[in-house]
């Protein structure tokens, strides 16, 4: 029993940390290796998901969350003019994809303590297409 409840634990602590909000030598925010996987035209649609709380401006009207116009590349918690909860205010990393995939994924688990109501997209095409038309929105400013 003890040794089944152990390996539980490990795999549970091993797979959160698959998800935990930790900085890399390698992360790279120019790095389109889940964006080059996704539909940008499926994105816009899954964007429609996003848009009632966000912006791709980089400034226009205030909404209930940041603009995400040129995300990538830009540090977590750090758009002027927002105010973010104290668990974005204080984290450190920089938007990747693949940040911005475990953040969508699931984004209380992958910083807890963030106000964001979403729940996530739990499918992984959505996700790619999402960050497809990021890219391609971003690029289009």
């Amino acid at each position: 029993m003890f040794k089944r409840s152990l390996t539980f634990v490990i795999a549970a602590a091993l797979s959160m940390s698959a998800i935990a909000p930790t900085a890399f030598a390698d992360d790279d925010p120019t790095s389109t290796a889940l964006s080059s996987k996704g539909d940008a035209a499926k994105g816009k649609r899954v964007f429609n998901r996003c848009k009632a709380c966000h912006i791709l401006a980089a400034s226009g009207p205030k909404k209930l969350g940041p603009s995400l116009g040129g995300i990538f590349g830009r540090k977590a918690g750090s758009l002027d003019g927002y105010k973010y909860s104290k668990a974005l205010a204080e984290a450190d990393f920089v938007w990747t994809e693949e940040k911005l995939d475990q953040w969508l994924a699931q984004p209380k688990t992958f910083l807890p303590g963030n106000k964001m109501t979403f729940m996530g997209l739990r499918k992984e095409d959505q996700r790619q297409d999402l960050m497809a038309y990021l890219r391609e929105a971003a690029s289009a400013e």
